[in-house]
């Protein structure tokens, strides 16, 4: 029995340590191609979505905790916040202003072509040898 527990014991301790060990990072990878063609792209900015109208809000809501007592204070503090939610919200868009960038695609050395839109980097032009560096959203194109 002792040796049965001892067994048990010794096996949980190896499945404990292995479910706490760290796997190896994926390493990055980094193709390389030409580039075939290059479009001009307006890239829509979104930095900080959102923040506009949640300072608006909480600037609304300190102005509409200022004003009255009681139920009408609470009411003025809702509206306050509303109201500068959305006000904060149009003031954000009218500043938030497209970034200018680039299509680029690329004929990999395997023959596969992929299309890149990320913001303008001087010296990329068709027939040139680049990286393409990353995957998705995360895609970015270098020169080599």
């Amino acid at each position: 029995m002792k040796r049965i527990a001892s067994w048990f014991i010794a096996l949980v301790a190896v499945l404990a340590l292995t479910a706490c060990a760290t796997p190896q990072p994926a390493p990055i990878e980094i193709r390389t191609g030409v580039i075939e063609q290059i479009t001009p792209a307006q890239i829509p900015t979104n930095h900080h979505q959102g923040l506009g109208a949640v300072v608006g809000g909480l600037g609304g809501l300190g102005i509409g905790s200022l004003i009255g007592a009681g139920t009408g204070r609470d009411v003025a503090m809702v509206v306050g916040a509303i109201g500068g939610a959305v006000i904060g919200n149009e003031v954000q868009k009218k500043h938030d202003q497209p970034i200018a960038g680039q299509q680029i695609i690329v004929r990999l050395t395997s023959g596969v072509l992929v299309q890149v839109t990320q913001p303008t980097v001087a010296g990329l032009a068709v027939g040139r040898r680049v990286y393409v560096q990353g995957s998705g959203e995360e895609a970015r194109i270098t020169l080599q």
